[in-house]
């Protein structure tokens, strides 16, 4: 496999800014439990993954420890697994994925997923998969997360839990998170927030959650099959 140029230096938000500027690479990311707006800054604190200036073959799946506390929501070899059901000329401009660890800094703005150049990465959960807010979450963020199975739940008036199983949390973060970033790389068209964004749901519901939803119902019709055949 292609080696590629990693810097696991952390770099500075300030640098971060400045290079995606200097190297007019877009970046996208999905905040945990809201909307991002379309002036909030991109100021990540992440690892870089230089892009490589000709065509590879495959992409790296990278495992960071979760951190204490978090869990990784996938492992590698789901990530691998999914996306070896999509189109091969979806993964090509693909590089890196990797499984990120939750730093201190981070947890003042959480994210669940972003895409940044080449690379695609995805934040860990708490190991309760429990998510707290102190705020209650707009509808869209409170539809999608119950189409993947997460339960809301409101204890006052500004406490509300989001409450994930095992089976759920995969759903979303392979079916919605991975995907929706995913469509973040391959849009090469858009560059306002609104369009980038209105163009990774679509993604994400098209590639993530239909595709999935008939993969299941054809699996089902196969063992129901199987089952009145026997």
């Amino acid at each position: 496999m292609h080696s590629r140029k990693i810097n696991s230096r952390l770099r500075t938000s300030a640098n971060i800014v400045a290079l995606a500027k200097s190297a007019n690479l877009r970046t996208s990311r999905r905040r945990r439990g809201a909307e991002l707006s379309a002036g909030e800054p991109f100021v990540p604190t992440e690892t870089w993954y230089e892009p490589s200036e000709t065509p590879v073959e495959g992409y790296e799946v990278v495992v960071q420890s979760p951190g204490e506390g978090y869990v990784h929501a996938v492992t590698a070899a789901q990530i691998r697994d999914r996306l070896s059901q999509l189109p091969e000329w979806m993964l090509q401009p693909l590089e890196v994925v990797q499984l990120s660890q939750i730093t201190r800094k981070k947890q003042t703005f959480p994210c669940y997923g972003m895409q940044w150049a080449s690379a695609l990465y995805l934040y860990p959960i708490e190991e309760s998969l429990v998510e707290e807010f102190d705020r209650p979450p707009k509808p869209i963020v409170y539809n999608e997360a119950k189409m993947y199975g997460g339960r809301w739940s409101q204890l006052a008036a500004d406490h509300w839990q989001l409450l994930w199983t095992s089976k759920t949390l995969r759903d979303f973060y392979l079916n919605n998170i991975l995907i929706h970033e995913l469509g973040h790389l391959l849009d090469q068209r858009n560059t306002s927030y609104t369009d980038r964004e209105r163009y990774a749901e679509w993604f994400a519901i098209e590639y993530g959650y239909r595709r999935s939803r008939r993969l299941a119902k054809t699996l089902q019709r196969r063992v129901r099959r199987r089952h009145h055949a026997s």
